[in-house]
């Protein structure tokens, strides 16, 4: 099947690892030319470098913090300056600490929605109307399967996680006439460093070796293991494309079927 990416420019934030790189790199292997940002500059490069190496494209790279909207400017800027355009933007940001409620300071709340919400709110503010321009485009935003079931000790991404969510679909409305798509992807258990810390803190909690809540989390998934980043950045890399031109406000889980809900 021919997504028609070639060609087409795409900004992944937060892709030095995890999610995010996995996306860039199957957007790669489809032809486009892809940009990525993320904190840690060594390990963007190295990601630039193994996804260059795997796709023969080049990648573009800028270290920033995506919650500082001067940079996030900054970067779409540049992008634009080095491919001519841009036509599809994924965004995304690490996760916030597992908490619970008496647990979270107001510091905590701020910086979170700053993470979670605001620094999706900053892309779109530069993409968008780059896109308006060009009649075309592509915005999905990486939240969590928690924006349709909430997960248990993961207050702040359930709450803020379903504002992007909310975020997403009003866009959606606002954009689609000019023939831009906004869409939300909600990852599952996936094998990502950050479900590794999240195992790390239960274990901690629960006085239980880590392995035990991997089996917990796999024993709730109808499909019985854990989910592949290539799964999740497949779905990702379909909804960027041609093929997928009449999706439009949804948000789709990517989780072997954890969630019970019916919609």
């Amino acid at each position: 099947m021919d997504l028609g990416l070639k060609g087409r420019v795409a900004i992944v934030a937060a892709a030095s690892k995890g999610l995010g790189r996995a996306v860039a790199a199957e957007l790669g292997r489809e032809g486009a030319q892809v940009a990525i940002c993320a904190r840690n500059a060594a390990d963007l490069e190295r990601a630039a470098s193994s996804i260059r190496q795997a796709t023969g494209n080049a990648i573009f790279w800028q270290a920033l913090d995506v919650t500082d909207a001067a940079r996030v400017q900054q970067f779409v800027d540049a992008v634009e300056k080095r491919f001519g355009r841009v036509d599809i933007c994924v965004t995304n940001a690490g996760g916030p600490p597992a908490k619970t409620f008496l647990e979270i300071s107001l510091e905590e709340w701020r910086a979170a929605v700053e993470l979670t919400l605001l620094s999706a709110v900053y892309f779109a503010r530069e993409v968008l109307p780059r896109m308006r321009k060009n009649k075309w485009g592509r915005l999905v935003t990486i939240t969590s399967m928690a924006v349709k079931q909430p997960i248990d000790g993961l207050l702040l991404s359930n709450s803020i996680r379903a504002a992007v969510t909310g975020l997403a679909r009003t866009l959606a409305n606002e954009f689609g006439k000019d023939g831009i798509t906004v869409n939300n992807v909600c990852p599952g258990y996936t094998l990502t460093e950050r479900l590794d810390e999240l195992a790390e803190k239960q274990a901690r909690d629960a006085s239980v070796p880590r392995e035990k809540i991997f089996e917990r989390w796999t024993s709730q998934i109808p499909l019985g293991r854990l989910a592949r980043p290539e799964e999740f950045a497949a779905l990702v890399t379909f909804l960027v494309s041609e093929r997928a031109s009449y999706i439009n406000g949804t948000s789709i889980t990517v989780d072997g079927g954890w969630v019970r809900s019916l919609l």
